[in-house]
């Protein structure tokens, strides 16, 4: 849902940048577990779907400049005062901004913008927010020795030996931020959800592949089934949506994870434009203990537009004959040199 006709004109015509903003401003108005508040501290009650549910419907965005991790500046300290808020936004947009215009592929300002100009999702100082630290926890002994072997592996294949060597995004096959659990990305971090009595549909229009999570108590699939975003489950406990996802594959790896890996995530609608998510992902395969995140969803009022990534695919004969072409060249002027005095 990128503008870049709006960017192009605001960045020749030396317009200011608006500043980044904060969406939730104090951490004694980021509404508690369980209650469903307007930004104005009043109460308030969700809209409802015909069978009584919050309707949690719509085009919402979860682009954030909130790290996932928390700064070694900030260690102990889990917000941030306003001012710091609005210096760590302004640095990071103006370090957004300042990417060259001529950068290869379409990765600046220019073809990454949005029409509302990115902030801080609240005064949190990281995503993660347990551990306390706003840290990942430790690694295990075990996901120690898997990333080692995983890179041992990537070692002993040449990355344009085949499509199967290509990495899954490329072809946008699978990119990460999608989950769960969802996480924002760099551009087009814009979300369309759909629900109805029996199912609940995120699309990201970031690679759009729609998750659709059944809400009829049906059990997981076996555990042989497995796919890169898991098999979802949700339930409502009271006015929030909790979905659990298990069944992943080896090569999902989120944060290096394995195929073990649980994410349970709520959904509460916490104002009419405010979706608190929380997440916590449980992998002891990967990780000494779970750990948790929460940011907050944010209403939007246009829609999203198709992400037809198909570049990958498109290339893919090319990239692969242009690597067989430069091995032949190679392997022609090895002779040569090889009798070279």
């Amino acid at each position: 849902m990128h503008s870049p006709n709006l960017t192009v004109v605001l960045l020749l015509a030396g317009v200011a940048w608006p500043a980044p903003s904060v969406l939730a401003q104090a951490p004694a108005q980021v509404p508690a577990a369980g209650a469903t508040v307007s930004k104005a501290g009043t109460s308030w009650t969700p809209p409802r779907t015909a069978d009584g549910k919050p309707d949690l419907q719509g085009t919402w965005t979860n682009a954030t400049y909130t790290p996932v991790e928390r700064p070694a500046e900030f260690k102990d300290r889990a917000f941030f005062t306003a001012e710091e808020a609005a210096d760590f936004a302004k640095v990071a947009l103006t370090r957004f901004l300042s990417q060259p215009d001529d950068a290869a592929h379409y990765d600046n300002a220019i073809w990454m913008s949005e029409k509302t100009v990115k902030g801080l999702s609240s005064l949190r100082t990281s995503i993660v927010v347990d551990p306390a630290d706003g840290r990942l926890p430790a690694v295990t002994e075990e996901g120690r020795k898997r990333a080692e072997l995983r890179a041992v592996e990537r070692k002993q294949v040449g990355i344009y030996d085949s499509a199967q060597t290509r990495g899954l995004a490329e072809r946008c096959i699978y990119w990460a931020h999608e989950g769960p659990p969802l996480m924002p990305t760099g551009y087009n971090s814009n979300l369309r959800i759909v629900q109805s009595p029996d199912s609940f549909v995120i699309i990201p229009e970031m690679n759009p592949a729609a998750r659709v999570v059944p809400l009829d108590r049906r059990p997981h699939v076996g555990p042989p089934i497995r796919t890169l975003h898991g098999d979802s489950r949700g339930r409502w406990e009271d006015d929030t949506l909790v979905v659990e996802t298990t069944n992943f594959t080896d090569r999902t790896a989120f944060r290096g994870s394995s195929e073990h890996m649980k994410v349970t995530e709520r959904f509460t609608l916490v104002a009419a434009d405010m979706i608190r998510y929380q997440f916590t992902v449980d992998d002891p395969h990967t990780w000494t203990r779970p750990w948790s995140g929460e940011y907050q969803i944010t209403r939007i009022p246009d829609g999203i537009y198709e992400y037809a990534c198909h570049e990958g695919n498109y290339g893919m004969p090319n990239i692969l004959k242009a690597q067989r072409l430069i091995e032949a060249q190679q392997a022609a002027q090895a002779p040569a040199r090889a009798t070279t005095p």
